[in-house]
């Protein structure tokens, strides 16, 4: 039976030149882009996601940028319903669906048979509770102990997931990496994944820190403290965020912050790269090399 389509998703480590392939694929396909970055979904988190202002993006539709406020707790099955509605939405105009970013859970939600399991607030609170008292480090053993693959998936300082990881292992009683299937899509997808070889990209993230601190990070931070950034659970995490909210509260200096910033930005895109490479259907293009009209040409053929 034949799937409906096609839809193009563009992946990969962060500050590989996603979001420029997708805009050239989008004008040779006629396409529109569906944001797949976690934290572009934030509203007023723009310099430190590196959200594409209006003026650069060339005329082209983006959707789900800017849904939630910072306050909201980020959640995949949520992203899930969305991204799905606008491809569905989309694909009857006779639209290309074009989904850019590095979120690979996100990416996997929309495009392929996830279904999550429930949530009990009960045992969410405890496992947060329990993330306050001890810190992330300790529940990562605990999860590394419960479920070595979903471990090594998700990075020891990202309490959000860990909570949710040690929720679902003691509701369901299986491990949380049992909730990852076979690579099985629901739709008709093309997988282009970019990449650069790792010194190349380690200077274009350090210059990304640079230029994100020189175009006004620390005033977007400031701004929206009052709306909630520290309150809430995903939004104060992201990265620059929580440096430059160290940096606020005199835990940090502007140069430390800048360089820790620098440092979490590449253990998250050698995480990214651990993520993609498993994943026999993407077609992989050096992003110095890759010409949007090649794969233009591929996906029309």
């Amino acid at each position: 039976m034949s799937l409906p389509g096609p839809v193009v998703a563009v992946l990969g480590p962060t500050a590989v030149g996603k979001s420029a392939l997708g805009l050239d694929l989008a004008l040779r396909l006629g396409g529109e882009i569906i944001n797949a970055d976690s934290m572009q979904l934030y509203r007023g988190m723009d310099i430190g996601t590196a959200k594409l202002p209006l003026s650069e993006r060339r005329g082209v539709a983006h959707h789900l940028l800017d849904v939630w406020p910072v306050t909201r707790t980020a959640s995949v099955a949520d992203y899930q319903q969305l991204a799905r509605a606008v491809i569905d939405e989309l694909l009857q105009r006779s639209v290309t669906p074009i989904l850019v970013g590095g979120s690979g859970l996100y990416l996997r939600a929309a495009l392929d048979d996830l279904r999550f399991p429930g949530t009990d607030p009960a045992v969410r609170s405890r496992w947060e509770q329990e993330l306050a008292r001890c810190g992330p480090a300790e529940l990562h053993a605990q999860l590394h102990a419960a479920d070595p693959p979903a471990a090594a998936r998700i990075g020891p300082a990202n309490g959000r997931r860990i909570v949710r990881a040690l929720e679902v292992i003691e509701l369901t009683g299986r491990p949380y990496s049992a909730a990852l299937p076979a690579y099985r899509s629901v739709y008709d997808v093309v997988h282009i994944g970019l990449d650069t070889d790792p010194a190349t990209l380690d200077r274009r993230m350090t210059e990304r820190v640079d230029l994100m601190w020189a175009a006004g990070l620390l005033a977007e931070v400031r701004g929206l403290v009052p709306k909630g950034l520290r309150e809430g659970v995903t939004a104060s995490r992201a990265l620059g965020y929580a440096q430059a909210l160290a940096h606020l509260d005199g835990a940090a200096s502007e140069e430390a912050a800048k360089a820790d910033t620098a440092r979490a930005t590449r253990r998250f895109a050698r995480r990214q790269r651990s993520w993609f490479r498993p994943d026999p259907r993407i077609r992989w293009y050096d992003a110095a090399r890759v010409e949007a009209a090649d794969i233009a040409r591929t996906i029309e053929a």
